[in-house]
């Protein structure tokens, strides 16, 4: 792949998910540690930037008036009940690990599971003639997938990288890996990632 041609697009890298005392810490802890999701994806963002990619970073926000307009249900009617990444709380920030700096975008209107409903996604890629993107993040199996189905249905190139990805229980994380990964492509692993990058 071509760096230059490259996104990544890290998904809700947030305290609520990340971090001891989020709201949903306890439902990911086991498999953050069996993974390692969050030392490979700053090892990831690292190397992705020095090699000139594109980052993008995409916390979800909760938006209570949409998910009560739209009359929602299942997972996001558990995360507005919960008041989970709620906009202007310790819960809702990306974590300090994965900081954005100057230059990177953050995605404003999630509050779905694709990274490209309701936000500018597909226009910040349009506008920077990227081919090709590389997801990462929470769920594995939720908004990693919708992410990754959606740009794949937009004509993208997309790989995920399972070990900066995150499921629930280690069964989900395989299925992903196993059973999704090879629809879209394959997978990369960190390293062949940033060694197959020009």
């Amino acid at each position: 792949m071509i760096a230059k041609e490259t996104a990544l697009i890290f998904i809700e890298f947030q305290n609520d998910f990340c971090k001891p005392g989020g709201k949903l810490h306890d439902l990911v802890k086991e498999e953050l540690a069996r993974v390692g999701t969050i030392p490979n994806a700053v090892r990831l963002l690292q190397g992705a930037r020095a090699k000139g990619c594109r980052i993008i970073h995409c916390p979800f926000t909760l938006d209570k008036n949409w998910v009560a307009e739209k009359g929602s249900v299942g997972i996001l009617e558990g995360i507005n009940q919960n008041d989970i990444f709620a906009l202007g709380t310790w819960g809702h920030q990306i974590i300090s690990e994965l900081a954005p700096i100057d230059g990177e975008p953050v995605l404003s209107g999630k509050r779905s599971l694709s990274a490209f409903s309701n936000t500018n996604l597909q226009n910040l890629l349009e506008s920077a003639g990227i081919r090709n993107l590389i997801v990462c993040g929470f769920l594995s199996n939720i908004c990693a997938q919708a992410t990754a189905w959606s740009a794949y249905d937009l004509g993208y190139q997309v790989r995920m990288i399972p070990e900066a990805c995150c499921a629930t229980n280690v069964n989900l994380q395989e299925y992903v890996e196993s059973q999704i990964s090879p629809i879209l492509g394959g997978a990369f692993t960190v390293d062949s990632f940033l060694e197959n990058l020009k």
